[in-house]
């Protein structure tokens, strides 16, 4: 017979765990509440560029539309620090990103539309019923386009071209939306003056979000190499024209940004054709 072997006494019924058990354990539950919990800095300014577009919706239900428009530029500042602090403190994760997409969804997607519509698309349907429902319907359009350039934007992470948005980024058709509202009400203009212009500018902003065209990025822009004088002195210009006429100098910029993928695509296909021939 087999002499049983004699239990130790931390093998024993009732006696506590041994020591290497107990931390071991203890890393796991820290290891587990690390991937369970969120990271807070980031997700704060993510939420409050959420708290910025959802504000802006509700000053422009008010009629404060200057006000309103502010407010989506406030989130847009505040969006584009979120994932720069999380990459410098090193704290991504896949619920920031995905908390990131939502926030852009009502900020960059919902409030401008509601905005533009509250501001001049309304007062279509002082014209017509069928010129009503062609405001809001365009509104819906820019919603509608701005939640699937956002869906294909995270399928594309990873695989596109870090250099170049494939459409119009949507804080920057956010920028020219409420951009034309707050340069409008700073001259004193009126939106239902300019009803049948927001109508086409509203419509083809959000079809160019869904569209091919290629936009810079500025991701590859590094701020460490030297730069010509020149680019200096376009920065300097730019600042004066910020302090000087805030709402125009902001809606100039972003149209502009708007404008440059289909005027870049028309040289590429003019290039192409004077190859061929």
């Amino acid at each position: 017979m087999t002499t049983p072997t004699p239990l130790r006494p931390d093998d024993a019924p009732g006696s506590p765990p041994a020591a290497d058990e107990v931390a071991t354990d203890y890393r796991d539950c820290k290891r587990q509440s690390r991937h369970r919990g969120i990271y807070l800095l980031p997700n704060l300014f993510t939420t409050g560029a959420l708290f910025a577009g959802f504000y802006a919706i509700i000053a422009a239900i008010k009629g404060q539309f200057e006000i309103a428009a502010i407010a989506v530029f406030v989130a847009m500042l505040l969006d584009g620090l979120d994932g720069r602090v999380a990459r410098l403190t090193n704290t991504q994760s896949a619920f920031g990103a995905e908390y990131d997409s939502l926030s852009d969804m009502i900020s960059f997607g919902l409030a401008p539309a509601l905005v533009m519509y509250q501001w001049s698309l309304i007062h279509l349907g002082d014209i017509s019923s069928f010129w009503g429902k062609l405001g809001w319907l365009a509104a819906f359009i820019y919603t509608a386009s701005a939640a699937l350039r956002l869906a294909r934007f995270n399928t594309q992470i990873g695989i596109a071209d870090k250099r170049y948005f494939q459409g119009l980024p949507s804080p920057s058709a956010a920028a020219v939306i409420v951009g034309c509202v707050w340069a409008a009400e700073t001259y004193g203009i009126r939106g239902q003056n300019l009803s049948y212009a927001m109508l086409a500018l509203t419509t083809l902003t959000g079809l160019l979000m869904v569209s091919r065209f290629s936009y810079y990025s500025f991701k590859d822009l590094d701020l460490k190499k030297r730069v010509p004088f020149i680019a200096v002195l376009i920065m300097v210009l730019i600042f004066v024209l910020l302090s000087l006429e805030t709402a125009t100098a902001l809606f100039a910029i972003f149209l502009l940004y708007t404008l440059s993928g289909p005027v870049l695509a028309l040289f590429r296909w003019l290039r192409k054709r004077r190859r061929q021939a």
